[in-house]
């Protein structure tokens, strides 16, 4: 290392259609959103993480990017405005630009697919299993789409692990309005990836419903490239039912779901469930706000058409 030190961001994302689903190889797609986490990376004397030493064992995604980059003895100064465990891509915005800076650190020139791949190596490190989608969100911004056809968007890169492969697309989003609903409810994605793998292991009907998750992820799809933004909320709203039979929803979410949908297109959980987040799509936005917050929700809306992973000065 030859910098004195790095500065990278990259933004959160919530996923529109196909989470649980895409593991398998199945479709999804995710869209980034306006907030961001942020890191500084210097060297050091010892492993610091905001001042305090740190202990690698409870910083999985950290500690596998520093071995798979070969590094050792460095501060990291973080700062992010992404709730951690609420279905926004929290660790993997984290894992992209801790990526990116490890990266520029070690003066490595800057390329969003091998960051792309790094991070996707921690997050399926730290959770046991995992997708591509949420770290190719983070890394490479604006829309991102897992396994859909060609015409959906520019390829970017295909990733391949343990007999899946995901092919992935960058896609263009049409101007939509979204709101995001937290529960404030911290729900860590890796127990509820195994939960549903189990129940996949075990009952073949979880495996229809996976099959059936894909299929309306290519149909909400379809959709969203006609811009036919009826269509798009109610198959969003129909792959919520779909993962609330898988058991990955909670009272919490659907009762900020059910609030939404009489101001919204559609609403649906958004990321690995259990709490964390929903969505709803609306050009109804303030409404969309009182009736979550009158349900116990923190509401915010979001901007889509936002950058990827990136260095700062």
């Amino acid at each position: 290392m030859s910098r004195r030190y790095s500065k990278a961001s990259s933004p959160g994302k919530f996923i529109l259609l196909g989470e649980h689903a895409v593991v398998y190889g199945k479709p999804a797609v995710a869209l980034a959103i306006d907030k961001r986490f942020r890191c500084k990376i210097s060297p050091s004397y010892g492993n610091f993480l905001n001042g305090m030493e740190m202990d690698l064992s409870r910083h999985p995604h950290i500690r596998h990017l520093m071995l798979r980059n070969r590094v050792n003895n460095i501060s990291i100064e973080t700062e992010s405005n992404i709730p951690s465990s609420s279905g926004l891509g929290s660790s993997g915005a984290l894992s992209s630009a801790i990526s990116a800076a490890i990266k520029d650190l070690n003066n490595e020139i800057f390329n969003k697919e091998e960051i792309a791949k790094d991070s996707f190596s921690a997050e399926y490190h730290a959770q046991g299993r995992a997708s591509p989608l949420d770290t190719s969100c983070c890394t490479f911004g604006n829309g991102v789409a897992l396994n859909c056809p060609a015409e959906c968007g520019k390829r970017l890169m295909s990733i391949e692990k343990d007999g899946n492969r995901w092919d992935i697309n960058q896609i263009s989003v049409p101007k939509m309005t979204f709101v995001v609903g937290y529960t404030g409810i911290k729900a860590p994605t890796g127990p509820l990836v195994n939960k549903v793998r189990k129940f996949k292991e075990h009952n073949r009907f979880a495996s229809d419903i996976i099959d059936e998750i894909g299929k309306v992820t290519l149909e909400g799809v379809s959709s969203m490239m006609k811009n036919d933004i009826e269509q798009l909320g109610r198959r969003m709203t129909e792959d919520h039912k779909l993962l609330s039979i898988l058991g990955v929803s909670c009272n919490e979410l659907n009762k900020l779901v059910d609030a939404s949908l009489q101001y919204s297109y559609g609403a649906k959980l958004t990321g690995s469930g259990g709490g964390g987040s929903m969505i709803a799509l609306t050009d109804k936005p303030d409404k969309v706000c009182e009736a979550i917050s009158l349900r116990g929700g923190t509401p915010f809306i979001v901007n889509t058409d936002v950058e990827g992973v990136k260095l700062e000065e």
